[in-house]
């Protein structure tokens, strides 16, 4: 298939894009720059981009069999200043839904929006939050455009986890240097609560599942485990070497944080038939921590 990765210039879609052109397919990133020229995804074909501004062609889109879209905004796109509700209708809720109604309009046969689990993990969170209530409707308002020549599929991931070689992300370089010993500033604790994990190689083999045998119309919330900020922050303390014993605190941290509030967990169990029909893995966990551990870790 010729598949464009909106957003693929990014970790979550940079994975996607490099697994899907491993398996075989045509893969065209779009994004508004060009992915980093260190990043593998340099070696796919780009199309630029900015479906906020709406600036694609609907001519750009008709080559296209299927559609990923891994480039809805979060809380990391707010700049100071803005009024996220206002950011968020105009960014994800309007935005997005008109960009995949141009794709149907292309010609496009199959999509697959990547959104978040909040809604569908713990819903009573989209009450007073507007980031968590435009990723609700945006996944109505994409599902709701599928036809019978142009189905849609939402996957719904939690906290994601992987390394990009060439990019960078300044969290998980925080965090492997913290459990170096090379954040003084921040005394050692994991906060109390916790969150469900899945690795960036993991929801790649999802996308690929949902583009192949999804359900039109259907929002499939994806995962693989259940961790305490204490789990996973001694996962890694381990992977650079460090034994230290971590107390946990009922305290925010600056390196852990969750919609559900200091000591909140949101913790779920992926649909054991749904994860068969995407084909993805699971425990894949330690793997992708050791990943990002060899990318940032301090010699």
């Amino acid at each position: 298939m010729q598949i464009l990765v909106v957003g693929g210039s990014g970790m979550i879609g940079g994975h996607a894009a490099l697994h899907l052109a491993a398996s075989g397919h045509e893969v065209t990133i779009a994004s508004r720059n060009p992915p980093a020229g260190a990043t593998p995804m340099s070696a796919l074909a780009f199309l630029q981009g900015d479906y906020v501004a709406g600036s694609f062609r609907t001519a750009d889109l008709a080559r296209f069999d299927a559609l990923v879209f891994a480039a809805g905004q979060d809380p990391r796109h707010l700049r100071k200043g803005d009024d996220a509700a206002v950011h968020w209708e105009r960014a994800n809720v309007e935005a997005v839904p008109r960009f995949f109604a141009q794709a149907r309009d292309a010609g496009v046969r199959r999509a697959v929006n990547i959104g978040s689990f909040y809604p569908q993990a713990a819903p009573q969170l989209m009450a007073g939050n507007p980031y968590i209530l435009s990723r609700h409707r945006v996944d109505e308002a994409v599902r709701a455009l599928s036809t019978p020549d142009f189905g849609v599929v939402c996957l719904n991931p939690p906290y994601m986890l992987g390394a990009v070689p060439g990019l960078g992300s300044r969290a998980f370089e925080r965090l492997t240097h913290y459990a170096q010993g090379r954040v003084p500033k921040i005394p050692v604790f994991a906060p109390t609560g916790g969150v469900n994990f899945m690795s960036t190689r993991s929801l790649a083999q999802a996308i690929e599942g949902a583009l192949m045998r999804g359900e039109a119309g259907r929002a499939y919330l994806v995962g693989d485990r259940n961790l305490s900020f204490l789990d996973y922050f001694t996962a890694f303390f381990r992977a650079v070497g460090n034994t230290a014993a971590i107390p946990q605190l009922a305290q925010d941290h600056p390196l852990a944080s969750s919609y559900a509030g200091l000591g909140g967990t949101l913790y779920f169990e992926p649909d054991p038939a749904q994860t068969a029909l995407l084909g993805y893995a699971r425990d894949d966990i330690t793997r992708a921590i050791e990943e990002i551990v060899a990318q940032y870790r301090h010699p």
